[in-house]
């Protein structure tokens, strides 16, 4: 993870890049830039999710605002 800032330096325009890696081929993979907003969510919803898979057990699911489904 990193932050990256675009843009003018009076309003930079900041995300969190999330790099998933290469591909199955080796090729560069997947990334993300994500609002602070839009990485809290995604943490959240990774927590959500990480406890019940340990356990082996299906998530019971939790109410989102918006955004992609995991």
């Amino acid at each position: 993870m990193r932050c990256l800032q675009l843009a003018p330096a009076d309003r930079p325009i900041t995300r969190i890049t999330l790099d998933v890696g290469q591909d199955q081929g080796g090729e560069p993979g997947v990334w993300a830039a994500l609002t602070a907003d839009e990485a809290r969510d995604l943490a959240r919803l990774l927590l959500v999710h990480a406890g019940p898979a340990e356990r082996g057990t299906a998530p019971l699911g939790s109410p989102r605002k918006s955004g992609p489904s995991l």
